[in-house]
């Protein structure tokens, strides 16, 4: 039996995170919950500390102020590292990934050490996304793929498992990305590696409730890291 645990980033998703708990609870009874809070004013923090102290799978990291997505998963990766566990998902709080897709990645981890769960392995898998979004999304991966010969459909799909062995081999104080280039930058790494990356077909469904944080800091960011991961792969300076 694998030691697992699940790392969920939060900033105001108090009704969601309350669902969710549950609902991982229920597929994953074995496994540990993970939420890397960003002090939430909704008060998600608050109470995913409540639940910490009646049940001792669900764990809490919180942090000071909104810091983004990459610093979240990173603290979130250090925590699994230095506590022992064997295998880390990762995957968002808003039901926008269905956990009980845990399971079939679960499965997938015994003879592959990354999966990812993505949207366009098999055609467009994306429920009530208005079209620009959808466009911008997976115009985006396939830039990625072009300019960084990453062989990924979703590169930059949340949805994911790791294996111990790659997050430990990765210089995660030398992760340079903090929004959804950040999803970019850990697949790179990964492939050049050479760990074994397996996609497998998931429906990804906009969020129940609360807000996207995607903005066009986020957007510019991923435009420009891809580029910065070719040339650091060239020159040898990737970590």
């Amino acid at each position: 039996m694998h030691k697992t645990i699940v790392i969920i980033p939060t900033y105001n998703e108090l009704n969601n995170i309350k669902k969710m708990l549950h609902a991982v609870s229920e597929i994953m009874p074995k496994a540990d919950v993970l939420i890397v809070d960003d002090n939430s004013p909704d008060g998600t923090g608050a109470y995913v500390k409540e639940q910490g102290e009646k049940d001792r799978r669900i764990k809490l990291i919180q942090r000071q102020g909104k810091m983004g997505l990459g610093t979240a998963y990173v603290a979130g990766f250090k925590y699994m590292l230095g506590n022992g566990y064997d295998i880390a998902f990762q995957m968002d709080a808003d039901f926008s990934h269905d956990p009980i897709e845990l399971k079939n990645m679960l499965k997938e981890i015994e003879e592959y050490d990354l999966v990812i769960g993505s949207r366009y392995i098999k055609g467009v898998n994306v429920i009530n996304w208005p079209m620009h979004r959808l466009l911008l999304s997976y115009f985006a991966n396939k830039y990625s793929r072009i300019v960084t010969g990453l062989p990924i459909c979703d590169a930059t799909g949340g949805f994911k498992c790791f294996r111990r062995d790659v997050l430990s081999s990765i210089d995660l104080d030398n992760i340079k990305s903090n929004g959804y280039s950040f999803q970019i930058e850990m697949n790179f790494k990964a492939w050049k590696k050479g760990f074994r990356i397996k996609e497998i077909p998931i429906i990804f469904y906009e969020r129940m409730e609360g807000a996207s944080k995607m903005s066009k800091k986020i957007v510019r960011e991923a435009v420009t890291m891809v580029w910065k991961l070719r040339f650091r792969s060239i020159f040898g300076t990737l970590k």
